[in-house]
């Protein structure tokens, strides 16, 4: 079952519950699939393509959760909290800081990286075999760590 399979469905379900924050949800990726579908030449979307526009979408989420947080409207907060959770349930499931610090530290081995100018070196390989499992900014975060002689 494809992903908008999968959205119709979930649709159908959130209609019938009268749940509005998963139909907001569950429209915004409706709506974001169409247009990834109609824009190019793609007639279908490939899983890493769908996997990569879900990721947009929540990132767009989390930024907006983080701005309303910052500003004290919890209301428009929790809007995008609840979304967030929604769209989550179409990723796989994140690696823990623990289990990417693991893989990092493996990927500066296999570099050879040393120093904090290698970043480059060890963001490219990382960024490619942790695409979709980790959020690149904690990835990023603990390449910097690592590189600079920290645990």
């Amino acid at each position: 079952m494809s992903l908008e399979q999968k959205i119709m469905a979930e649709l159908k379900t959130a209609m019938l519950a009268k749940d509005e924050a998963a139909l907001r949800a569950l429209r915004a990726v409706k709506s974001a699939i169409l247009l990834a579908k109609t824009s190019g030449t793609h007639t279908e979307l490939a899983e890493a393509d769908e996997l990569k526009l879900l990721q947009k979408l929540v990132k767009q989420r989390k930024e907006s959760l983080e701005i309303y947080t910052q500003q004290n409207r919890a209301d428009l907060a929790k809007s995008e909290a609840d979304e967030i959770a929604v769209i989550e349930k179409f990723l796989p499931k994140m690696m823990s800081e623990d289990e990417i610090k693991v893989e990092i530290q493996n990927i500066i081995q296999s570099t050879g990286a040393s120093q904090p100018s290698d970043m480059g070196k060890v963001m490219a390989v990382a960024s490619k075999q942790l695409a979709g499992k980790a959020d690149n900014k904690i990835v990023s975060q603990l390449v910097k760590t690592l590189l600079s002689g920290g645990a």
